[in-house]
């Protein structure tokens, strides 16, 4: 007897919703609002995307974010489309969620749901799963009011009405917490790994050149290109999670070839990503935080693409960049412009120091780019005689951790050490 054919799962079917809520002073551009929506549906496997939709809404309902009548109408065409899932590109509270999951008898997934969802599906570290795990968790606890509705069977007569419900969600709740607690504790194993790694290459005086973006902006492309890495680059949202180092020497052929850097690919920033992600991802972000150079990689095709970058320099400054790192703006994506727009944007580029039309598939502007990073990472090093007592440990061991000793020969009194750095490093060390 044969084995049957294997069979691929079907794909469920989804429809994808943007609430154009009139009242809120700083809503999206729906139509974008909406494609980009419908680009992360296309994110997650098995997943169909049969149908779209802007709702324009004056203000969200409490308990059902919709009106009734639109509610009747949804639901008649996703019965009709046989639809089990409906994406929403907006907060849901979980009350919303449920009542609206009873009345159309779908899975409800918001925006924040739905990234959560993709980066389940893409992290591949052992640090990426604890930290999706971990956001996964915090966004559930919140959403625990749907514990009633498995609870209303148990409820008895008089004096009974809330009772089991409200020990089921603590006990819930403390299953949760008790799940975040181990998380937290593998993740500070897997953190302390990562800080030994990051010490080592401290030791390697290269600098870091951290790419950042928008999601789809293009970063993993120019990775690519520059170091001759295979990072998973795609038209896709979310394409790289998790970050990914290599040393390179600079190409081209002016002054700055032949410099050796470490360039750190990062994941793709959005709009609006959940507060839970940004906290979760921080320890992966670091590789920003201490970075000596931060290219801004932006997808100057894309109709939003000031709005993304406005909202990449929000993340940035909540994760703590300081302000004082340099930054190099990179308007990825020329290829994909009309020739008299990109000659524009060639243009315009031109005008800013700190910015570089360019293209990671063509090549186009990429040796400019390697020179302003060369430029930018040149700092002026001075030669200096120190010397330290033998108590002097901790910052001898700073001095040479940094890379900075030149020679180094001792006496009866302690170290007499001969260093080489730049005025930063200086500070930093009388900072010690």
């Amino acid at each position: 007897m044969t084995d049957p054919t294997p069979r691929e799962a079907t794909p469920t079917r989804a429809w994808v919703l943007h609430p154009d809520i009139k009242s809120e002073p700083d809503r999206r551009k729906s139509g974008p609002a909406l494609d980009e929506a419908v680009a992360l549906a296309a994110a997650l496997p098995h997943l169909e995307v049969a149908g779209q939709e802007i709702v324009p809404l004056p203000r969200p309902q409490p308990g059902y974010l919709f009106g009734s009548g639109k509610i009747e109408e949804l639901g008649q065409r996703f019965k009709a489309a046989e639809i089990g899932l409906v994406l929403i590109d907006g907060p849901v509270t979980p009350v919303q969620q449920r009542n609206l999951e009873k009345a159309w008898k779908v899975k409800i997934l918001d925006r924040t749901g739905l990234i959560l969802e993709i980066f389940s599906d893409r992290a591949r570290t052992r640090e990426g799963v604890l930290q999706v795990e971990m956001a996964a968790l915090s966004y559930q606890r919140t959403r625990l009011v749907r514990a009633w509705t498995h609870l209303e069977r148990q409820r008895g007569g008089l004096g009974f009405v809330g009772g089991p419900g409200e020990t089921q969600i603590e006990a819930d709740r403390r299953a949760i917490d008790d799940q975040l607690t181990r998380l937290r504790r593998q993740l500070e194993k897997v953190v302390k790994t990562r800080e030994l790694h990051r010490a080592a290459r401290a030791k390697v005086p290269f600098p870091i050149v951290a790419l950042v973006g928008y999601t789809n902006a293009g970063k993993s492309t120019l990775f690519n290109r520059v170091t001759g890495a295979d990072v998973m680059a795609k038209d896709m949202l979310f394409a790289t999670l998790d970050p990914t180092m290599r040393q390179v020497e600079l190409p081209g052929t002016g002054q700055g070839a032949g410099r050796k850097v470490i360039l750190s690919d990062t994941v793709g920033f959005i709009s609006d990503l959940p507060t839970q992600l940004v906290a979760a991802f921080r320890a992966t972000l670091e590789e920003v935080l201490g970075a000596d150079l931060v290219l801004h990689v932006r997808d100057i095709s894309a109709e939003e693409t000031d709005e993304q970058a406005r909202d990449v320099e929000t993340i940035l400054a909540e994760l703590g960049l300081d302000e004082d790192t340099p930054r190099i703006e990179v308007w990825n994506k020329l290829d994909l412009l009309d020739p008299d727009a990109a000659e524009a944007r060639r243009i315009e580029a031109a005008r800013n120091d700190h910015v570089f039309a360019t293209s990671a598939i063509t090549g186009e502007g990429l040796e400019a780019l390697f020179e302003a990073i060369e430029a930018a990472l040149h700092e002026p090093r001075t030669t200096e005689t120190l010397h330290l007592a033998f108590a002097e440990g901790r910052q001898r061991a700073w001095l040479f951790q940094k890379g900075v000793v030149e020679n180094e020969a001792q006496d009866e009194t302690g170290w007499q050490l001969t260093v080489t750095w730049t005025e930063r490093q200086k500070a930093e060390y009388a900072a010690l």
